[in-house]
């Protein structure tokens, strides 16, 4: 028999029936990612099949010397090859055109970006979906800096950081106060990275979008904002990384903070 079309393999597959005809597409940025991409695909997959949802898991992942590849390639295997699609690229080349490059290859008519480090728990998708459908939103951003939802929303808990120290939460605070005093947004957590969109309104607002690394994420929400996108928030629980280190480094910083400036100055 071939272990594929067990009944096990197929439940990991997706073979559900469901009453949400869209497809969810999630786009999963990795680097040195090996012992982490096994798990979150695994939730993943677990969120999409028990609410009964299509879904796809683009790994964009950067060359890692670690073996990520050949982990995504193993994951293909056991979840299919239309679950699982490995869109390597050369070399780090930054987490915005790590977005743009995974949209290529996207087949659903939504969008989730997220990390593939746990610090975005696949349990929330649900809830981003329900806000979305019950408002018709453009785009639902994770937030860890509220305590209900926006628009208001049964269910949720109060946003979090678990895992930070004092310094890095007062970083990340400082980031999202000097944007939201300058910019307006109108967002309460700007340099989040979970989020779903409807594809063409993604698509759109990355052809404007001249940031790259980091700022990428603000800058996202704040030309969605310019040009009239429905935006709503659902509150996060964002966990610091379990395996491996952090990429934001004092460069990520600096960057963030005259990318602030631009996004002033000419948006």
């Amino acid at each position: 028999m071939n272990p594929f079309e067990s009944n096990a393999a197929l439940n990991m597959q997706g073979q559900h029936p469901s009453s949400d005809t869209h497809k969810y597409s999630v786009i999963l940025p990795t680097y040195n990612e090996r012992e982490n991409l096994p798990i979150i695909v695994w939730l993943l997959s677990k969120v999409f099949n028990e609410n009964g949802l299509a879904w796809e898991v683009i790994v964009v992942d950067d060359n890692s010397p670690d073996g990520t590849q050949e982990v995504a390639k193993q994951l293909a295997v056991a979840y299919g090859g239309d679950k699982i699609v490995l869109k390597p690229r050369a070399g780090k080349l930054g987490l915005g055109t790590a977005y743009i490059h995974g949209l290529n290859f996207c087949s659903g008519d939504f969008v989730i970006i997220m990390d593939a480090d746990f610090s975005h728990h696949p349990k929330f998708i649900p809830q981003f979906i329900r806000l979305q459908q019950a408002h018709n939103l453009d785009i639902v951003t994770g937030t860890r800096y509220r305590q209900t939802s926006s628009p208001p929303m049964s269910g949720t808990a109060p946003g979090g950081v678990h895992g930070w120290d004092l310094k890095r939460k007062f970083v990340s605070r400082g980031a999202n106060f000097l944007a939201d005093t300058v910019l307006n947004p109108g967002v309460s957590d700007l340099t989040g990275s979970f989020r779903l969109y409807k594809i063409a309104v993604l698509r759109h607002i990355i052809t404007l979008t001249v940031s790259r690394g980091y700022v990428f994420q603000m800058e996202m929400m704040v030309r969605a904002r310019a040009l009239g996108y429905t935006v709503g928030e659902v509150p996060i629980t964002f966990v610091d990384r379990i395996f491996g280190s952090s990429k934001l480094g004092a460069e990520e910083v600096v960057q963030y903070a005259k990318g602030v400036w631009t996004l002033f100055t000419t948006v």
